[in-house]
């Protein structure tokens, strides 16, 4: 038992003593002593209570903190262990769950309802092992969920992070007032005026849903072993990724579709600066001396730049005077070149005659990020037993319920008119 309760208890005790004897109107001797005596001992446990609160308040932090870190790795080692070709197997045969699986699968049905089998995030990493387009990647499990599923989104890159939501719709109050002070001006002067605190908030909805189909063949149902969980995983993986990647940048709004930060660059009131000129590093310095004349960086090193392989292509075929440095150079001597993404997915192919491309500046400011992606608890993995049925083969969808949303769009600078060509 806490030493704050036993204390409480005998407070308790020592209330009810007392109250019995100042009922007494003719108190003897012996009841006099005892009044003093526990009234005294109550004085001095008040002060053990309070000492013994602000102890226990530690010991639960730290105990908190440790609860909740081993709670993570413990999830995290179960999900390490997920199978997809279980899931295949039970959808195609009704071979149940076992190991691991089986209990990460409960875990999730008992925290809401799925059509199917849920299936978490994180099983869609690419395990250490399997052979993909980007090399073998060795993901570390500490690290942000839209990390470890897709380290080579631009998404990813680009700082969005990815909010995990058991159900309903979750909002982030942003402060939106400018709260100045002033000096007063003079021994009787008051200082700045009372300036109101307002905010704003940055809600993420479960209104978008995306869907993915696979056609498992029955020779791929055979081969039950890596085969099978090596294919699942790295499809969904991919197909995902390209899916999440698009819409976080340039989802229309429309169609079921989330509006991304590019296109809805007026909604979210994100500024947009047309360079109308040929791309230089020059047009990029001043996105962010932007940003840093608005304290949203306090320089160039800790912002994040999302370009098109043709604006790389200019910029590395573009020198000064002296052929000394090209314009690239120039860039990542300022922005390290591992926060620069290039993508043909996030922006739109360069358009207009002459062509013109656009590129995305972030910048994480006090911590926060600069782009929230919400994802609804898991994926859904739903069976249609009949479309392939001729075929023995297996049919399957899987479903997710994502959001795109801007914390505060200081910390975003879209840079539109760069021209990769001169104008005739």
């Amino acid at each position: 038992m806490l030493n704050s309760t036993k204390l409480q208890r005998r407070q308790s005790e020592i209330r009810q003593q007392l109250a019995e004897l100042a009922s007494n109107d003719n108190p003897t001797d012996d009841e006099q002593r005892s009044m003093n005596t526990l009234d005294a001992e109550y004085r001095t446990n008040e002060v053990r209570f309070r000492a013994a609160l602000i102890a226990e308040d530690t010991e639960r932090r730290e105990a908190g903190e440790e609860l909740e870190t081993r709670e993570g790795r413990e999830y995290a080692d179960l999900v390490s262990g997920f199978e997809m070709r279980q899931v295949a197997l039970y959808l195609d045969e009704g071979r149940q769950f076992s190991g691991r699986t089986g209990e990460v699968v409960q875990e999730l049905r008992s925290r809401g309802g799925y059509r199917g089998v849920p299936v978490p995030w994180q099983a869609l990493e690419v395990r250490a092992g399997e052979t993909v387009a980007a090399g073998v990647p060795d993901p570390i499990q500490t690290r942000p969920i839209i990390d470890r599923l897709f380290p080579d989104t631009a998404a990813s890159r680009m700082g969005a992070q990815v909010i995990q939501i058991d159900h309903g719709e979750v909002e982030w109050p942003v402060v939106t007032s400018a709260v100045t002070a002033g000096w007063a001006d003079g021994e009787t002067a008051n200082v700045a005026g009372p300036t109101a605190f307002a905010t704003t908030d940055r809600a993420l909805a479960p209104d978008h849903n995306l869907g993915v189909q696979m056609r498992i063949t029955r020779k791929a149902l055979k081969q039950s072993g890596a085969a099978l969980e090596q294919a699942v995983r790295r499809d969904m993986n991919s197909v995902m990724a390209v899916a999440m990647d698009r819409a976080v940048f340039l989802g229309t709004g429309a169609n079921g579709q989330p509006l991304g930060v590019i296109t809805g660059a007026a909604t979210y009131g994100i500024t947009a600066t047309d360079v109308d000129a040929l791309a230089t590093w020059a047009a990029v310095r001043a996105g962010v001396v932007r940003f840093m004349t608005a304290n949203a960086a306090t320089g160039p090193g800790g912002i994040r730049a999302l370009i098109r392989p043709e604006l790389w292509s200019l910029l590395d075929d573009t020198s000064d005077a002296d052929l000394a440095r090209t314009e690239w150079d120039k860039l990542t001597r300022n922005i390290p070149v591992s926060n620069i993404a290039m993508t043909t997915n996030g922006l739109a192919a360069p358009a207009g005659d002459p062509l013109e491309t656009q590129a995305l500046l972030t910048t994480s400011a006090g911590g926060i990020a600069p782009i929230f992606v919400g994802a609804w608890g898991a994926i859904d993995m739903i069976r249609d037993p009949f479309t392939d049925a001729q075929s023995g083969g297996l049919r399957i969808t899987a479903l997710a319920t994502m959001d795109v949303t801007v914390a505060r769009p200081a910390q975003l600078q879209l840079l539109t008119g760069l021209l990769l060509e001169a104008g005739a």
